[in-house]
Order: C-alpha cells, then structure tokens, then sequence
C-alpha cells in the first residue's frame, strides 16, 4: 500500500513492489501531498490486474478525487472536467469519510436520496451518472467486493421546465420590440437568438470573421467555466443563415478587445432577459429558451426536421424530435381543431 510522508516542505511517495520474488519501492518527492497521492495512486492502478484489496481503506471521496485526475482528466473536454470538479466537492458532503469497504447499493442510495431532496431528478441524474461511472471503476479495479451501481436509482422533483418556449404572439412582440430598440447590444444578442436559435456559447463567440452575407459561421462557444472555447459536439459546427437586416446589425457592434462581438457581461444574460420580459408582461423563459422558442416556431411553420436539425447543430435528428418537437400553444390548437374535424368526417 502507498504511504505519504512529509519531510520538511515536501512529501515523499512511496510504494511497495513485489516481483519475481523481490520486494522493492518506489519513491518520488513533491511540493504538495494531493499530486504525492494521485502519483501513488497511479502507481498503484498500475501493479497488476489482481483484486487491489488493500486499496479498500481509501475513501470513496478520496478515490474519486483522484480518479477524475488521473482517469478522467485526459479523456473529456475541459468543460466536461469541471463538471467533475463540481461533482467532486459534492461527493466530499455527501459521502465524507465513508471508505471504498463499506460502500453498496443502500449506502450510496440513501446518500443519493440525501441529495435528491434539494435538487431537481435532472441534477441528482447527471451527479449519480458519474459516481456509477467512477463505482465501476473501482469495482473493476479490485477495490470494491461487488458491482452494485446499476441498483442505485435517480430520485428527486421533476421542477417545471424552465426553458419554455414563448407562444407565437408572444415570440412575434419580443422580436418586434427587439427590431425597435438595437441601440442595447443585448437586445442584438436576444434577437439573433431569436434569429438562429444558436446556444449562449455560440452567439457570444462570433467573430468578425464568422460573418458572411448572409449568415454566420458556428465556429466557437464561450463558456463561463473554461477557457475553451471548442464546440459542444462536431455537428455545432455549422453555417446559420440570417436575413440582410439582422446582419447589418452585427455589422455595426464595435468589436471587443477580445476579438469577439459580444461582451459576455458576466453571463447574465438569462436575468437581463427576464427583466426584458417583465417589461413587455411576456412570460417569463430562460435565455435558453429563445433557442426552444426558434425551434418551436420553424415547426409550427412545418419547416422540415432534418433541418431544424442541422440548423440547431444536433447530433442527429432523434435529438431534435426528443427535445424540441413541442409544439407553441397555437400550432397544438390548430392540430386538436384538425384532429377532431377529421374524426367528425368519419361519422357523415
């Protein structure tokens, strides 16, 4: 097993090898314990593929620290890392000192549950996604006795959806309003949403190279966690038409230090929306929510799905049809009128 020592201002690792008979260790020194523990722990993963029972002890918020690290940090995205950087801190209140030993199904649902009773079903679903992800690492490592994690079930309330998308009457007065007032350069940012129904990333990293008449290249996103600024997937990268007036405007913002066209004022940009939509007494929806809005509005017109699809930058159409296929409140009228007018003629 692995020990960690501190000698003056620096910690030495140490692990213990056995083979051919032998019985060796390695050491290394470093400046901080947390990089002497993931070294070890790495070493460690690497002995062999025996059942690591000593390993055991380790706490389970201990383990999965540095198995984001180790593991997970060279396999995903940046975003997607910080992502389990935030679940990391989350499994250090939940789970505390609990070790890898004592863990099972009942262990870690009652935990889940735990967290489930502040959290909508949707988060407590993408933090439990990865403590199974990490669970069947360390079972598959030898440091668990059993693979319980596919017992574990999601709980929590299904909240309403915030990101609703605006009726057609509603959509038709805030881009009017939009069109009236581009002096505010959120109100620009707003209606190219509107416009294109590209994600808050994409919008705010256009570049004056992205434009071309009449349309805008989705080359990056920004992020408020990361300074990466890649797209969410390969089909977000795409061209988005517009018409001529809406790209005249985005001609005519100065562009930023930066080198992008909008500033991204902090990330605000759901509140600023809100206090917009208060004004106009429109219903309140998520900045997110002019992207549902715009999606909503190409089929309420019965424009094809391939390319409502390809013009969201969807992975592949099931996608669009999962997501986005609610129909605005006017277009599900007219489809109930026309259902039941066709079931009336079967009866003449």
């Amino acid at each position: 097993m692995a020990s960690i020592v501190k000698r003056g201002n620096k910690f030495r690792a140490q692990i213990s090898l056995y083979k051919r008979g032998e019985h060796k260790k390695l050491t290394k020194t470093f400046d901080n314990k947390s990089d002497a523990k993931r070294w070890a722990l790495e070493n460690e993963l690497e002995k062999g593929n025996g059942k690591q029972l000593a390993e055991r002890t380790t706490t389970f918020a201990e383990f999965f620290e540095n198995w984001i690290h180790i593991i997970k940090k060279n396999d995903v995205k940046e975003t997607t890392f910080q992502n389990y950087l935030r679940t990391s801190n989350i499994v250090k209140k939940l789970f505390g000192d609990i070790q890898l030993k004592d863990l099972n199904d009942i262990v870690v649902q009652r935990k889940i549950d735990e967290y489930a009773k502040n959290h909508s079903r949707k988060t407590t679903h993408e933090v439990l996604l990865k403590i199974k992800t990490a669970l069947r690492d360390a079972y598959a490592r030898g440091y668990l006795a059993t693979d319980f994690a596919s017992l574990v079930k999601t709980r929590g309330k299904e909240l309403p959806k915030r990101n609703k998308s605006l009726s057609i009457t509603d959509f038709k007065k805030l881009r009017t309003y939009l069109l009236q007032n581009t002096d505010n350069e959120f109100n620009v940012l707003a209606l190219l949403a509107l416009e294109t129904g590209m994600r808050r990333g994409e919008l705010l990293g256009i570049r004056p190279e992205n434009l071309f008449e009449y349309g805008i290249e989705v080359r990056h996103s920004i992020s408020p966690t990361s300074e990466d600024t890649s797209l969410k997937i390969k089909n977000s990268k795409r061209d988005v038409s517009i018409n001529q007036e809406v790209y005249n405007l985005l001609q005519a913002i100065p562009v930023k230090d930066n080198g992008y066209i909008f500033d991204s004022n902090g990330f605000h940009q759901s509140a600023d929306l809100a206090k917009l939509l208060k004004k106009l007494d429109i219903p309140k929806t998520t900045f997110h929510g002019l992207r549902d809005t715009h999606a909503s509005f190409l089929f309420s017109q019965d424009i094809n799905i391939a390319y409502v699809s390809k013009r969201l930058g969807h992975i592949n159409i099931q996608t669009t049809q999962n997501y986005y296929l609610e129909l605005m409140p006017e277009k599900k009228h007219q489809q109930d009128a026309d259902a039941l007018n066709l079931l009336n003629s079967l009866s003449n």
